[in-house]
């Protein structure tokens, strides 16, 4: 696959999956024809058929118990996306095929609802798009997120979202009704002020300018809107986090977290032949920190460790997050409002033994 076809995406490869038998390696035979190869990678979609669209979790690293996420595979291209490696469950790989080939749950809205009137049904707030990005650039056309966002809306059903795209501003009006009754929390997510820097690490997301707008409208507009400094890559933009937090604050977010690298699975080859070839100088050293924070290992699953890592390294992290928080003043999240739910029959017909 020659280089230039590359351009706009994260990924520099197309990495095997680890659950195949075969693995595919680039190799020039000389027999290459160029005229071949289109111009650019194209984005293909793919009908995503689950019969199901809430996904429960029991980890204590998330302030969540449940998520949507009506998108597999972003856009964004995202290079060092945790979320790559589950591309290798479709037999595909965690490279450019998880930027490239993107699957959608066409019914999610309808699912949504079924599972949302079922009677043993317990309401908790959703998240939504926390695997990968519920704005996708295809969501403009497709509209999916909106949807869901409705009948959320209709049920006084509680939600957050992360997020690092502007699209979110299309919703607005949704984001204001369910704001009103303290049911909306909107995260964006800023990896780094330095445009240059954001183009190759995230090349189909939102410029960092864009994203601190976006966090601005939603603030003015009456939305709680914190920020999320993820990942911070030691050596790259680890040094940014004070100046993120600060012009978040002085945006109108209320709160904020961060997550330091985590590279799972395929994710390490993938982030380490990236650094190879846009940060050659660094990339010894950038790894070597990450391995410090994480056992002597590229990444460290353990719960209670796996979002911040260990040692020296990631203490320091920890200490400055911790001081600049105190010293901006950030109000915190407001706890969403459960109470309000009201979950409508699919048919409108009353249930043969509901009585009331």
């Amino acid at each position: 696959m020659p280089p230039h076809i590359k351009k706009g995406r994260g990924a520099l490869s197309n990495q095997t999956g680890r659950f195949e038998t075969l693995i595919r390696e680039d190799f020039d035979d000389g027999w290459d024809d160029p005229d071949k190869y289109p111009a650019t990678i194209p984005t293909q979609l793919f009908v995503d058929t689950a019969k199901t669209v809430i996904t429960y979790n029991q980890s204590p690293d998330v302030p969540f118990d449940r998520s949507i996420n009506p998108y597999r595979g972003c856009e964004h291209g995202c290079v060092y996306c945790f979320a790559r490696p589950s591309h290798a469950y479709l037999g595909l790989s965690p490279g450019l095929d998880f930027e490239t080939k993107l699957f959608y749950k066409p019914d999610a809205p309808e699912l949504l609802k079924v599972e949302l009137s079922a009677k043993n049904y317990r309401t908790a707030p959703i998240a939504l798009g926390i695997n990968t990005d519920a704005y996708q650039p295809v969501e403009r056309q497709l509209r999916l997120t909106r949807r869901l966002l409705e009948v959320l809306n209709e049920t006084h059903h509680p939600v957050s979202i992360v997020t690092k795209s502007s699209l979110i501003e299309r919703d607005l009006d949704l984001l204001t009704s369910l704001a009103r009754d303290n049911l909306i929390h909107v995260c964006l997510s800023i990896t780094t002020l330095n445009p240059d820097l954001a183009r190759r690490l995230e090349p189909r997301a939102a410029a960092p300018k864009r994203r601190l707008q976006t966090l601005a409208t939603l603030a003015d507009a009456g939305i709680p809107v914190s920020v999320l400094v993820a990942p911070l890559i030691p050596m790259l933009n680890d040094s940014e986090l004070e100046k993120i937090l600060q012009l978040s604050r002085d945006s109108g977010a209320v709160d904020a977290g961060y997550v330091l690298l985590r590279l799972p699975h395929e994710l390490k080859d993938l982030f380490a032949e990236w650094l190879q070839t846009h940060e050659p100088l660094k990339a010894e050293h950038v790894m070597n920190r990450i391995y410090d924070s994480r056992g002597g290992k590229a990444y460290d699953s353990t719960f209670g460790v796996r979002m911040r890592g260990t040692g020296q390294y990631a203490d320091l992290l920890a200490q400055r997050f911790h001081l600049a928080m105190k010293k901006l003043a950030f109000p915190g999240s407001p706890i969403l409002n459960t109470s309000l739910f009201r979950s409508k029959p699919i048919s409108g017909q009353m249930d043969l033994f509901d009585c009331d």
